[in-house]
């Protein structure tokens, strides 16, 4: 039984794979190649967080596949508090064919997929952000043809996307800086999986967004306040404003120098209107990707 729950735990194999599927299926849906892949399979879709672009995403790439998706919402479904995670997953696993999760703990994602005789797929945890990660890889090749030996600046809070972007490019040999604020950088438990399953020789961090940017062909920036952090918020606001991605940080970066966001944005604070909507900007075309890469994800776990 395989399941996607981190980057981390992907051999390169399986990312490159993943990576030229998702170019295959791009290909594909542009020029309206009819799929059924999923022909006959029911994929469900647990979302205890808000959600846009994961959500439809989703549900138009399993009806993209022929397959058909099932909303069931959070609160209604009560992971862990309603029933436990053992008997919701094995009760499931009768019903459908994977498993789509939001999710606040990581640890509900573990306790599932411990249980179920079913794929189960991380759309989102406290943790890592392994879809996002997976678009974002994509579109950095798109954008320069080969992602290998390019460097991505993420600037803002080591959380859950910077952690799962890191192991990508860790993997594909992407050179990866995170700039953030004292105390905001990736923890230990982080650096210790990343030694051991990916390289010795962990990603730069450092304090100073203008030292980042300098070599950059990416830069990357997400909120400051995450959903569940919210009583943070006002010290986060000042903690991080000399981070903002604003037309100032650009001049310091090359020429050719792209801007990615996971979105939603906080305009006017992680990132200026005039970057987010500028030239420089592949926002969009990095969350039109998110289609493409889930549903090789799909594929890879169903076929």
């Amino acid at each position: 039984m395989k399941h996607f729950l981190n980057l981390i735990d992907l051999s390169l194999d399986d990312l490159t794979h993943l990576l030229a599927e998702s170019v295959r299926l791009k290909a594909a849906h542009a020029r309206r190649i009819p799929a059924n892949s999923l022909n006959g399979r029911v994929v469900g879709l647990v979302f205890e967080k808000p959600s846009l672009r994961t959500r439809v995403s989703f549900e138009s790439g399993i009806a993209q596949l022929g397959g058909t998706s099932l909303y069931l919402p959070g609160n209604e479904v009560g992971l862990g508090w309603r029933e436990t995670l053992a008997d919701f997953a094995r009760t499931v696993s009768h019903y459908i064919d994977a498993l789509v999760l939001r999710v606040y703990r990581h640890e509900t994602l573990a306790g599932l997929a411990q249980h179920a005789s079913i794929p189960i797929i991380n759309a989102l945890s406290d943790w890592s952000h392994p879809c996002q990660a997976l678009a974002d890889i994509l579109t950095v090749r798109e954008l320069f043809g080969s992602e290998t030996s390019r460097t991505v600046a993420f600037i803002g809070d080591g959380n859950n996307v910077a952690r799962s972007l890191a192991v990508g490019c860790g993997k594909l040999g992407i050179r990866f800086v995170l700039a953030c604020p004292v105390g905001y950088g990736f923890d230990e438990k982080f650096k210790d999986d990343y030694r051991a399953k990916v390289s010795p020789e962990f990603p730069i961090e450092i304090n100073n967004p203008e030292d980042a940017v300098g070599d950059a062909d990416v830069i990357y920036t997400d909120v400051w306040t995450s959903m569940g952090q919210e009583a943070e918020r006002e010290e986060r606001l000042k903690r991080f404003t000399p981070f903002q991605v604003n037309a100032q940080l650009m001049t310091v970066a090359p020429r050719q120098c792209k801007v990615l966001h996971c979105l939603p944005a906080h305009r006017g604070e992680e990132i200026t209107d005039d970057v987010l909507d500028g030239p420089a900007s592949a926002v969009f075309q990095q969350a039109g990707n998110r289609l493409h890469t889930q549903k090789a994800v799909l594929e890879w776990l169903l076929n």
